[in-house]
C-alpha cells in the first residue's frame, strides 16, 4: 500500500480537472459560451497552467492530452465514449471503487518501449525510487493546436531521456482526434529520431502503443496471476469480483480472449458493456509501420498494448528484430485507435474501418 499512497501525489490540477469533466464541466462550458458564428465541432482547448490540451467533440469531453511534471510520460486521459462513459481506468490519478491498483505505469493511452539503450521506459512511474535504470519522456513544446468541424488536430514535441537529462530520442508527435454518432477516433502519428548517436530498441515484451482500460472491459479473472516485467521485478494481478466484467478480445487473425497475448494481427478488439453501453475499442496497426504486422501485448486485465518491436519475447524465440536507428535516423509508428458505443459491432466492421484507412 505505500506505493499506493504515493501514487496520489500526483498533480492535484490534474485529478480535480478529470473530476470536474466527470461531472460535466465541459458541458457547462460549452453551454456557456454561445458565439455569434456556429463554433467548430471539434474543439481543442488548451491549458498551458494545468498541462494539457482538451478535446471536445460535439460539446461533450472526449480525452486530454496531459503533460504534468508528476508523470513520467505525456498521456492521453481519461478517454470517453461518444456517450459520455470512461474507458480508461482511473486509477491511480482519480480512482474508482472496485479497481484494480496494479501496474501503476499504466495511464490512459501512452507510447514508450521497455528497453531503449539498455532503459526502461515503460515500468517508470512515481512508484520508482531509483531511476537510473528507467528513462522519461518529457513534454517539449505544442506546435500546433487546430480545431474543426471535420477533425482536431495536435501537434507536440517530447523528448526520451535518461535520468541524467540526456536525449535519446526525440518525439514528434500528430494526434488526429474525429468523431461522429456513437464513434470516436484517435489517430497518433509519431515519429522518432535518434539526434545524438545510435538507439537500439532491443525485443522487449514491454511496449509499445498501450492503453489500461475500465475494469468493466477487462476478461473476468478466474484465477490470480503474477507478471514479470524484463528486470525481473513481479505484479501481482489477483482474482476479484466478476460482476460487470464482460470484456473480450479478437484479434484479426480471428484469435480470441487471452490468446490474443503473443500473436500478431492487422488489428485487435476489445468488447464489453460499462452498466447498459455496449462498447468496443480497437487498435489499428498501419502497413508502413516498423515490425508490421505487430505483435499484441494484450492482457485479460485491461492492459490492451501493440508492440511491434518485442518480437523475440512475444514470439517465444520464434521471431527477432532488434530495432536500431542510427544517428539521425528516424522511424514513423502510426496507430488509430476507435471507440464504438451504443451498439453492438456487427461482424467485420473493424476490419472494414481498418481496411478503408490502411488503403
Amino acid at each position: 500500500m505505500n506505493n499506493q499512497h504515493k501514487l496520489f501525489k500526483y498533480s492535484a490540477v490534474l485529478a480535480l480537472s478529470a473530476m470536474s469533466y466527470a461531472c460535466g464541466g465541459a458541458q457547462e462550458k460549452a453551454e456557456q459560451s454561445e458565439p455569434e458564428q456556429m463554433e467548430d465541432r471539434i474543439q481543442l482547448i488548451q491549458d498551458e497552467v494545468a498541462k494539457k490540451v482538451d478535446v471536445i467533440i460535439d460539446g461533450e469531453f472526449f480525452t486530454s492530452y496531459i503533460y504534468p511534471d508528476s508523470l513520467e510520460k505525456p498521456v492521453l486521459y481519461p478517454i470517453n465514449t461518444a456517450n459520455g462513459t470512461a474507458i480508461t481506468r482511473g486509477w491511480p490519478v482519480t480512482p474508482r471503487p472496485g479497481e484494480r491498483v496494479d501496474h501503476p505505469h499504466h495511464l490512459g493511452l501512452w507510447f514508450n518501449y521497455g528497453d531503449v539503450n539498455g532503459l526502461d521506459f515503460w515500468n517508470n512511474s512515481s512508484a520508482i525510487t531509483d531511476k537510473s535504470k528507467y528513462g522519461h519522456i518529457v513534454h517539449k513544446s505544442i506546435n500546433s493546436v487546430k480545431s474543426g468541424n471535420e477533425e482536431g488536430v495536435l501537434e507536440v514535441s517530447l523528448d526520451w531521456m535518461n535520468d541524467q537529462g540526456e536525449v535519446l530520442l526525440t518525439e514528434n508527435t500528430t494526434f488526429i482526434f474525429s468523431g461522429k454518432e456513437n464513434q470516436r477516433t484517435i489517430d497518433r502519428i509519431a515519429t522518432l529520431t535518434a539526434p545524438n548517436g545510435e538507439v537500439k530498441l532491443t525485443d522487449n515484451k514491454e511496449g509499445m502503443l498501450g492503453l489500461r482500460t475500465a475494469r468493466q472491459l477487462e476478461h473476468p479473472s478466474n484465477k490470480p496471476e503474477i507478471f514479470t516485467d524484463a528486470s525481473g521485478k513481479a505484479t501481482d494481478v489477483p482474482t476479484m469480483n466478476n460482476e460487470g466484467i464482460t470484456g473480450m478480445y479478437l484479434s484479426s487473425e480471428g484469435i480470441k480472449g487471452d490468446d490474443v497475448w503473443g500473436t500478431r494481427g492487422d488489428w485487435v478488439s476489445l468488447t464489453g458493456k460499462i452498466n447498459s453501453e455496449a462498447i468496443s475499442v480497437a487498435i489499428l496497426d498501419y502497413p508502413s509501420n516498423p515490425g508490421f504486422p505487430t505483435y499484441w501485448h494484450a492482457r485479460g486485465y485491461g492492459l490492451f498494448a501493440a508492440n511491434p518491436l518485442g518480437q523475440k519475447a512475444l514470439s517465444d524465440g520464434k521471431d527477432e528484430l532488434n530495432f536500431k536507428l542510427g544517428k539521425g535516423e528516424s522511424a514513423t509508428f502510426k496507430y488509430r485507435i476507435i471507440i464504438y458505443s451504443n451498439e453492438n459491432v456487427v461482424e467485420g466492421k473493424v476490419n472494414q474501418d481498418y481496411m478503408e484507412w490502411a488503403k
